[in-house]
């Protein structure tokens, strides 16, 4: 007899994740363009943008590879129209990818108000965490191959972590403020 983990989680038919990670991967691409078109940059090269919370509503409504999967649509789509060499979409990615699924898989066994603040607090300390290792060991190399490691620890621990801390803040605040109205619609 196949019993699951939690009967709180709902199955979600393919067709409706499928169609509704296209519409929030489009959503997500165009706060991305727009955030670029600002240009809110902290360090020359950390945007600020809102185009991550279309992932993180729905890594909380359908689970951690719905979000990934829209983090992953979003900056494929922006490799077309950027100048970073794809080194900013690939930390993009791969940051607020782990910011989506740590959320998304804390928050699909305990699918309360509690657990998707405990899972977005989760998620930002992870994401700020892994953000440190990948920047310091494979993005700010590829981005700037030339520095020193100190530099690069400098702009880490000084620059990249509270960037991090601040975005995750900022991103769960705005997912909860979004989620329980969105959910009702994408359900």
């Amino acid at each position: 007899m196949k019993t699951e983990a939690n009967t709180n989680v709902r199955k979600i038919p393919k067709t409706k994740m499928f169609v509704t990670v296209g519409v929030f991967s489009a959503i997500a691409f165009i706060l991305q363009m727009v955030g670029s078109f600002i240009g809110l940059k902290i360090g020359g090269f950390l945007e600020v943008e809102f185009s991550d919370v279309p992932a993180l509503v729905l890594a909380l409504a359908y689970g951690p590879l719905a979000g990934v999967l829209i983090e992953l649509i979003k900056n494929l789509l922006h490799c077309a129209v950027t100048s970073t060499g794809f080194v900013g979409e690939f930390a993009n990615f791969v940051i607020t990818g782990i910011l989506c699924f740590t959320a998304g898989i804390i928050y699909k066994y305990n699918r309360t108000y509690k657990g998707a603040v405990i899972s977005l607090i989760c998620a930002t300390v992870t994401m700020a965490a892994a953000g440190m290792a990948a920047n310091m060991f494979i993005m700010l190399p590829l981005y700037m191959p030339n520095a020193e490691p100190a530099v690069m620890a400098k702009l880490v621990l000084g620059t990249i972590l509270p960037f991090n801390i601040v975005k995750g803040i900022v991103l769960s605040i705005i997912t909860m403020l979004l989620y329980k109205r969105i959910s009702k619609i994408i359900k």
